[in-house]
């Protein structure tokens, strides 16, 4: 029969001898990557391949290091890299709503903008000057003098014409007038009505000439005009390059290597020339304000909105000519390295802001904001895949940007009932190694549903949730261990404390040669444990402030275990643990119930008789059973029939069900122990309550190893505790699950006491043996199992089921057929 394992195999202690400090003041910090080494490589794979749709995808659960590794290989790697270029947006001259992107090198963008702010000011205070200066004003004033002294001259010479008739030219101030006259005096209408008729049609035909003559004559005035608005152009030209041609010419010395910023230059340089109109009409405009300011003093509204009227139309003119930093890297070393939290889509690629001004929402192109991609274009950007997938239009825009190689911002939405200027920025060219966070099944999803993905996302890093448990990884557990104090400014731990923690950390693993890789539940249970020793005013954390910590934190959350642990010390919920019974034994079960997940036995009844409806699975018929779980049910039959009805039918009703269920069954876990419950019912052997049983079993009878084999443990072992341990009590496990068992040191004492014993099974023979003391039996050289054992009993049941069948059907051939009358 099977032996007990040993209180040695129930919980594998860690080896101090690997933990070679008094505490972990005396460890330094962990600075290089501790495991994972499979997603280290493909990490340095990716970064180092510059090739479209090398970006990567890190799969892991949460809390196994992924954003600190990421953020430590991707924080070296973009220190060796060079440091991209700045970007900016200036005006777009020749298309308006178009804003240009200028590319400068790292670190000149900001200086750039504040010599092109300088500009400004300077061309606040220059072109004024000129244009108020007495030498424009003299230049000025002797083009209006000539033209005017011109019209002057020729209405003269109309006026010297028209002299000695009965008609005049008059300076009006509508403009000339050609009137009547008699000597030397216009005539009124009363004067010129007394008339004879004669004189009148004489007065009335010169008037017509002299109108004629006149007309003919103002036909000039507009190519004066003309003349003199060029003339008047021309000199605003001569004098606005005295004020800024040599400020444009410094600053396009200053950066002649760079060909888009000397090209910019110059449209700056035009386009004043071009509008200097509009800095004259500011500055007489400013004046006339001031002047009618003088009449009547403005209310403090009047006054606040004439303020901001007067700004805006001062500034308007030169704020084209700013420079809107985008991205500026004067204090970035290397690559940018940028972790987005929250990925909407303005925080993603950019937006373009818009402020409302009576009634209408404004923008230009100063109001262009960067985004994550802007920031992190020449380096790496790293965001959590189920946050970006909370944002479909952030996905799409990011795929977008991929493929293009291009950042592009979409105009924003107008709202309803408001005019709304809109601006499409120059596209920025993309070059950015994009890196996603996420579970499995969230990669696996993207994978299969997503075409763009496997394109995009050609690397993936893997993050396995454990790691082996060699003196390599141990000692590194440990330095991460005190590194985690350290940064958290927490006591330091002594050696007993590292070793709890990383004992614990292999319970985590649920493999006592494993570590977990979950650094987030150790770092919290560092924390935890840290308050318990203040409470105890230690100035160190000891291993029993360690134990206090895991304890402290199942307490915390056990409402529903102790609930159900009440059912079962009152009766509520039926659990024999002393006594034998046929076709009754007791299934373990793991419930999780947010951090906390705990074993309970559960009873496992059934009956036989003969039939031919097989194995019946009673939480199946009713919805509440699984598929695993059926599964694992129709498993049974197959095994049944391979072992005792190869060469015959098999007539047999068997029904399985777990008692006082109330919820869905899933998992073949208790395959094993329903297979057991069969075998008892066929055997009629009873089986001991004081044993539970865990483990799936496949056609073959070997037994199979399933998860939670701790809790499952411990879950049955507080029952026992309970009712009081006697020696008898114990659980049967899956031989391959003996490396997962990292006991409670309660379990363990007690199993070292012999007041309960863990029972490593291979074979459902095995299992069969320890829970009913009869042997299972091995076939002869006939094939027949002996008479005294399980497989025998079993087998004379079914030959008792199948020769009661075959008389029945006899029975019933024999029996006279009886006829329908037919009327």
């Amino acid at each position: 029969m099977t032996s007990p394992l040993s209180p040695e195999q129930l919980y594998s202690a860690c080896d101090l001898d690997f933990l070679s400090f008094k505490t972990t003041d005396d460890l330094q910090d962990l600075s290089e990557p501790l495991g994972q080494e499979q997603a280290i490589e493909a990490i340095k794979f990716c970064i180092n391949v510059d090739s479209y749709g090398y970006n990567l995808f890190c799969i892991g659960p949460e809390g196994t290091g992924k954003s600190s590794l990421v953020r430590q290989i991707l924080g070296k790697a973009s220190e060796e890299r060079k440091t991209p270029d700045d970007w900016c947006y200036v005006y777009n001259f020749e298309t308006p709503y178009k804003p240009a992107a200028l590319r400068m090198p790292a670190g000149k963008a900001r200086p750039f903008a504040k010599d092109i702010d300088k500009l400004i000011e300077d061309l606040r205070v220059a072109l004024p000057a000129v244009f108020e200066g007495e030498k424009y004003k003299a230049a000025l004033k002797h083009i209006e003098d000539s033209f005017r002294d011109q019209k002057t001259q020729y209405f003269d010479d109309i006026q010297k014409h028209t002299t000695g008739k009965n008609v005049s030219v008059l300076r009006m101030p509508v403009g000339l007038v050609v009137a009547p006259t008699r000597d030397g005096e216009v005539l009124s209408p009363e004067a010129f009505e007394k008339l004879t008729e004669e004189e009148q049609q004489e007065v009335l035909a010169e008037l017509n000439s002299a109108q004629e003559e006149l007309e003919n004559a103002v036909r000039d005035i507009p190519k004066w005009e003309k003349e003199q608005r060029e003339q008047i152009k021309k000199l605003n030209e001569e004098f606005a390059d005295i004020a800024i041609k040599h400020l444009i010419d410094d600053l396009k010395k200053k950066y002649r290597r760079n060909k888009d910023v000397t090209a910019f230059l110059r449209a700056i340089y035009k386009d004043i020339i071009d509008n200097i109109a509009l800095f004259i009409a500011t500055t007489g405009d400013d004046a006339s304000a001031a002047d009618a300011g003088d009449d009547e003093q403005p209310s403090a509204e009047e006054d606040q909105l004439m303020s901001l009227i007067a700004k805006q139309k001062s500034e308007t003119p030169l704020r084209r000519y700013k420079v809107n930093v985008l991205v500026d890297h004067s204090e970035t070393k290397g690559a940018p390295l940028v972790f987005l939290e929250h990925p909407i889509l303005t925080n993603l690629i950019g937006r373009v802001d818009r402020q409302q001004q009576f009634g209408a929402l404004v923008t230009d192109f100063n109001m262009i904001k960067a985004g994550a991609l802007h920031d992190a274009n020449g380096g790496f950007l790293v965001i959590e895949a189920k946050d970006l997938m909370n944002q479909p239009a952030s996905w799409e825009s990011l795929k977008r940007a991929l493929r293009s190689k291009k950042i592009t911002m979409d105009p924003p939405a107008t709202d309803g009932g408001m005019t709304t200027t809109i601006l499409e920025p120059e596209a920025i060219p993309l070059d950015v190694k994009v890196v996603l966070l996420g579970e499995p099944d969230l990669y696996y999803t993207l994978a299969e549903n997503d075409p763009d993905f496997p394109e995009l996302f050609k690397v993936e890093a893997n993050f396995f949730p454990v790691m082996d448990k060699n003196e390599a990884n141990i000692t590194k557990y440990a330095r991460l261990i005190a590194t985690q104090a350290r940064r958290n400014h927490l006591r330091p731990l002594e050696q007993g404390a590292v070793a709890r923690l990383i004992e614990h950390g292999s319970r985590l693993a649920e493999d006592n040669q494993k570590l977990t890789a979950h650094i987030a539940s150790i770092s919290d249970l560092i924390r935890e444990a840290n308050y318990c020793a203040m409470t105890d005013k230690s100035a160190v954390i000891t291993r029993g402030h360690v134990d206090r910590a895991i304890v402290s934190k199942i307490k915390r959350a056990d409402r529903i275990q102790e609930r159900m642990a009440e059912q079962i010390r009152r009766g509520s919920v039926m659990i024999d643990t002393e006594g034998a019974v046929v076709g009754q034994i007791n299934g373990l079960a793991v419930f999780e119930y947010g951090q906390i997940s705990f074993g309970k036995p559960s009873r496992i009844t059934c009956l036989t008789r003969l039939g031919s409806g097989g194995v019946l699975d009673i939480e199946r018929e009713v919805d509440l059973g699984g598929p695993l779980h059926t599964k694992g049910v129709l498993i049974l039959s197959s095994f049944l029939a391979a072992r005792f009805a190869k060469n015959t039918p098999l007539y047999l009703t068997a029904s399985l069900v777990f008692e006082q269920s109330y919820g869905e069954v899933d998992g073949d876990s208790a395959s094993s122990t329903e297979l057991y419950a069969l075998l008892s019912s066929l055997a009629n052997a009873p089986i001991r309550q004081s044993l539970a049983v865990t483990g799936s079993v496949n056609q073959f009878g070997q037994i199979q190893a399933i998860g939670g084999v701790n809790e499952k443990i411990e879950g049955f072992f507080d029952v026992c505790k309970m009712r009081g341990l006697t020696g008898k009590h114990g659980v049967l496990i899956p031989k391959t699950n003996a490396d997962n068992l990292m006991l409670r040191q309660d379990v363990v004492e007690a199993c070292k006491a012999g007041l309960f014993n863990i029972y490593p099974v291979e074979t459902v023979d095995e299992g069969i043996e320890i829970l009913t003391g009869v042997p299972a039996g091995e076939r002869d050289e006939n094939g027949n199992y002996p008479a005294d054992t399980i497989n025998g009993r079993v087998q004379a049941q079914l030959n008792k089921y199948l020769a009661h069948a075959l008389e029945y059907k006899r029975q019933a051939n024999m029996a006279p057929q009886t006829r329908p009358i037919v009327a």
